[in-house]
């Protein structure tokens, strides 16, 4: 793009898309994972279906994998895609012996019918659905489920809504919507609910939690450094964050669908 002119929203939207494997280690080691009542509830349609075959799509360092695992799913049931090099190969170094597959969403490396349910976690927003609908219905199976799930800091919190506003940079106000789940004759009577949760933190690692975000991690370095000094700076001021360990309370936003 020509420095000399203003950047769309779609390219900036695309920039943040592909903004991840910069930080894939620390994106690994600071992002929240899933709660294990969100998984289950996702794949609860499938009881009794043996085995129970599952991709785990845009899957980053593999946080939904490490889910699924946790709630003995066999890893050699579980496939895990995702398009970015630097996530796959610290998905490959986290979770050794589910098959990963580099791909994206829009062109799954998966024969037809393949897998039970495709799982999404923290990526729906990033996909051109136009595309990419099709291609997970056609990877699921006859009554598969495609399921995407959302973590949000819980802005109902005073202090966690105080934070987020001195986090943002400036492209937060220009972001897709996570959440945005339009389904129609593909994947009808779409399913959504919420599962609260916490992540044990310091006011140091949810600082470097927020340097994973794609609006942090598109700004050049001296913006970037002054927006986590910014907000390191006031999780110190803060009674509820200032000293040792707190809780992040967190919402996982899931939305389940169908395959007819």
């Amino acid at each position: 793009m020509d420095a000399s002119l203003p950047e769309t929203e779609q390219e900036l939207v695309a920039r943040r898309a592909a903004s991840f494997g910069v930080g894939a280690a620390v994106y690994a080691a600071e992002r929240p994972g899933y709660p294990a009542e969100a998984v289950r509830w996702a794949l609860e349609p499938l009881a009794g279906r043996e085995p129970l075959r599952i991709l785990d799509l845009a899957a980053g360092t593999g946080k939904v994998t490490e889910a699924l695992l946790s709630e003995g799913i066999p890893a050699g049931d579980v496939v895990a895609v995702e398009p970015d090099p630097q996530m796959l190969a610290e998905l490959r170094r986290g979770v050794p012996g589910v098959r990963a597959l580099a791909g994206g969403a829009e062109a799954i490396p998966l024969p037809d019918g393949s897998v039970d349910a495709v799982l999404v976690g923290q990526a729906m927003h990033w996909f051109d659905l136009d595309r990419a609908f099709p291609e997970m219905r056609r990877v699921l199976a006859p009554g598969g489920i495609l399921a995407g799930f959302w973590n949000r800091d819980d802005d109902r919190v005073p202090w966690v809504a105080a934070l987020r506003e001195v986090s943002r940079g400036h492209g937060s106000a220009r972001r897709s919507r996570p959440g945005r789940f339009p389904v129609g004759a593909e994947f009808p009577d779409a399913e959504q609910t919420e599962f609260p949760h916490a992540q044990r933190r310091t006011a140091e690692s949810l600082t470097a939690t927020i340097g994973t975000h794609s609006h942090v991690l598109v700004l050049d370095e001296a913006e970037r450094e002054a927006l986590l000094a910014r907000v390191l700076g006031h999780l110190r001021a803060t009674p509820e964050t200032a000293e040792g360990e707190f809780d992040l309370p967190i919402v996982t936003l899931a939305v389940r669908v169908r395959r007819a």
